[in-house]
């Protein structure tokens, strides 16, 4: 009976510590998943844009077709940005831009589809983000890499429309089917830069084109500047900078990295076009049209109107 009473309570024993040794391994595994859970949900958030639960609003342009009174629907690039990048669910608010008319749709998102996104309108918000007076660039060709680095600055400091022109001195050269290449690309960067800097419209980046070509479509312009390493006086150029004034159409003609031929200059003063001096040091093509529409920027913003 005692050695019956041995191995039933050693049997006892060793079933007690069985299931102890079971639970404490359940236990671990359960707390190794739940971590392992948790972690990889960090990692998750981690990788999610931040904002894009609300923090931030993201703002997208659409054709004006594209918004029909309440109903808005995104389509192309942006479909996969919303889902895929940004993850974002229905009912999360975003800002939209039919990149015209200078108004902030602000939509909620109801339904996540193959290829479009459908929206429904919130409220409009007109805030005058936009410059009083469309300032238009008319760039000296230059390399790609300075043309995309110009497109984007210019479209973040408040520019209307880009114009690349072939110079003389221009070192980069572009056959028709390289040009509307690059046109396409820059175009891109404008629409990316707007994004970014929060614009309500979408500046035009133009054809690459002459110089008869460029100065043909500044005749109806009000204030028409042209930078000039030879001009003098930073007088008479602060006196031009403040002549700017809203609902102007403003035209600035820059260089290439080789600068003006004097013929070109002497041709656009022509069309009404003043030499303005941006100092006393010679600026590159990227810094001077900058340098301009930051002078032209804060005019016009200082003047209370927007």
């Amino acid at each position: 009976m005692k050695c019956s009473a041995l191995i039933h309570d050693n049997r006892c024993s060793q079933s007690a510590h069985s299931i102890v040794h079971d639970n404490r391994m359940f236990a671990e595994r359960a707390f190794y998943c739940l971590n392992a859970t948790q972690v990889e949900a960090r990692r998750t958030d981690e990788k999610k844009p931040k904002g894009a639960s609300g923090n931030q609003m993201y703002q997208f342009f659409v054709e004006p077709s594209q918004i029909q009174g309440n109903r808005i629907v995104i389509t192309g690039s942006d479909v996969n940005h919303i889902k895929n990048v940004l993850r974002m669910k229905p009912g999360e608010e975003i800002a939209v831009s039919n990149g015209t008319d200078g108004k902030e749709y602000r939509c909620g998102i109801e339904e996540l589809l193959e290829e479009e996104v459908i929206c429904t309108l919130r409220f409009i918000k007109e805030d005058g983000l936009e410059l009083p007076a469309r300032v238009t660039f008319f760039q000296g060709l230059p390399k790609a890499d300075k043309m995309e680095f110009i497109v984007q600055k210019l479209v973040e400091l408040g520019a209307y429309r880009i114009v690349p022109v072939a110079l003389k001195r221009s070192v980069v050269h572009l056959d028709e089917k390289k040009a509307k290449a690059r046109q396409a690309r820059w175009q891109s960067i404008a629409e990316a830069a707007a994004k970014q800097s929060k614009r309500r419209i979408v500046p035009e980046v133009g054809a690459v084109c002459t110089l008869k070509e460029a100065l043909e479509q500044t005749k109806q312009m009000d204030l028409k500047l042209i930078p000039y390493e030879l001009s003098e006086g930073m007088m008479r150029t602060r006196k031009l900078i403040e002549s700017a004034a809203p609902g102007q159409e403003i035209g600035v003609f820059i260089g290439p990295e080789g600068g003006f031929e004097e013929a070109e200059v002497e041709l656009a003063m022509q069309s009404g076009f003043m030499p303005v001096t941006l100092g006393k040091r010679i600026l590159r093509t990227e810094t001077a049209g900058l340098t301009v529409m930051a002078w032209l920027m804060y005019q016009l913003e200082d003047s209370g109107i927007s």
